[in-house]
This record gives structure tokens, C-alpha cells and sequence, in this order.
């Protein structure tokens, strides 16, 4: 590919999501508030373009270098322990806005350079009653990646950006099941080399890669339970 058509490629990729997020109110994750004063925190959605892998024209609905950051959480947290997630957490006093929050919060878990990424959207507010969040998802263009890695092994012990295309294949999805309290709960998965995405990440990489028009068809009848 030329450089010409990767930028191309890049632009598309970015204009999707730009396209995607106006109509966030359409598809964004409608979750139950079960809880009161929910305390507000963002999560960084972060797009951008693996060196790793070379792009290529055949891929069906993205190229094969376009992938999101993800990191995994400790074990010890009493929170989300050892879950897949984007980076983010709780807002502080010192945080402007949810988008300062974002920011902030990759920057301390990941190490990453916040003067690299390029805000698109702020996503409408999700609640996340399991820990008592109420949770602005902030999407983002990584427009000058730098180098990231877990910070602080206490709360983050992994931190890796996988490629979207090995995340939308139908052969790397499922349906999570999650026994708990009596109640039984299922949602949308992704397994990608061992590394498992289910819960709240899942289900808003779900929902945007079907509102972006990347997602392709897998098979949700495919349970497996979810370990925890």
C-alpha cells in the first residue's frame, strides 16, 4: 500500500468514527441504575494504527492495522479484578471535565502521551451499578502513538493494543455467561490469543462496532461461562 492510500485507509478508519459517534444516542449501551449518587468516571476508547502489522486491501470491513487499546486489571482490585478493560477510572477534583479524566487516567496506567491522541467524542454516560459508576466513554484517535505499559502493577498488570480486525472475527466472538447471586447474566465476548473481553468493555465494542458497520456476522448461540 502507498503511502498515500494508507493515509487514506487512516482517514477512513477516523471518519467512521467521528460518523459513528454523532449517533451515539442510538446505539450506545442502555444500562439499569440500581444504585443512588453513582460517583461519575470515564473509560478512553483509543483507536490508531499497530506498526506491527502492514495494512492490507482484503479486509472485509476494516484494515488489518487499525486496533483499540486495552489493558488488564489486577487481580487484587476490588473492582473489575482481573478484567479486560479500557483504560480510565474515577474522576478527581482536579479533572475539568470527563474528557480531562480520561486523559489522565490512561496517562497513569498506561504511561501514554495525551498530547498524541486526538479526543473525537465524548459517548453519552453509561451507569455501571457494579461498582457504582456512572461512566462517560471517551473516544479517541491515536494521532501520535507512544509507548505505553502498565504503570502501577497494582492496578494494571498488562497493557495491549489489539488489532480490531481479530476482535470482529466471527471465529474470536461468543456469548459470555455469568452466574451470580442467582441471577444469571450473558452478553457479548471476544477472545483474542487467550486474552478474554466480556462485561461493560465488551458490550460497548459490540455496540460500536456494529453502529460503525465493522462488526461481521458470528454466531451468539456460543455460550461460554465467564471465570471469576
Amino acid at each position: 500500500m502507498t503511502e498515500s492510500a494508507e493515509t487514506t485507509a487512516l482517514r477512513g478508519a477516523r471518519a467512521e468514527l467521528i460518523a459513528t459517534a454523532a449517533r451515539a444516542g442510538e446505539w450506545t449501551p442502555v444500562l439499569p441504575m440500581t444504585v443512588d449518587a453513582p460517583h461519575p468516571a470515564s473509560v478512553l476508547i483509543l483507536f490508531g494504527r499497530l506498526d506491527s502489522i502492514p495494512a492490507r486491501t482484503d479486509e472485509l470491513t476494516v484494515a488489518a492495522d487499525l486496533d483499540v487499546l486495552l489493558q488488564r486489571r489486577a487481580a487484587t482490585l476490588s473492582s473489575h479484578p482481573g478484567q479486560v478493560s479500557f483504560p480510565g477510572g474515577g474522576r478527581e477534583t482536579q479533572d475539568a471535565d470527563a474528557v480531562a479524566t480520561a486523559l489522565r487516567e490512561a496517562q497513569e496506567e498506561t504511561g501514554l502521551d495525551p498530547d498524541g491522541v486526538e479526543v473525537l467524542a465524548a459517548l453519552p454516560e453509561i451507569p455501571l451499578a457494579v461498582s457504582n459508576y456512572l461512566v462517560t466513554p471517551v473516544l479517541g484517535w491515536w494521532r501520535e502513538p507512544s509507548r505505553v505499559a502498565a504503570v502501577d502493577h497494582a492496578e494494571t498488570v498488562d497493557v495491549f493494543r489489539v488489532p480490531v480486525a481479530q476482535l470482529i472475527d466471527p471465529a474470536n466472538r461468543y456469548t459470555s455467561v455469568l452466574h451470580r447471586d442467582g441471577m444469571t447474566y450473558r452478553g457479548p465476548a471476544f477472545e483474542v490469543d487467550g486474552t478474554v473481553v466480556w462485561g461493560f468493555t465488551a458490550g460497548i465494542l459490540n455496540a460500536l462496532f456494529d453502529a460503525a458497520g465493522w462488526a461481521l456476522p458470528w454466531d451468539p448461540s456460543i455460550e461460554r461461562p465467564v471465570t471469576v
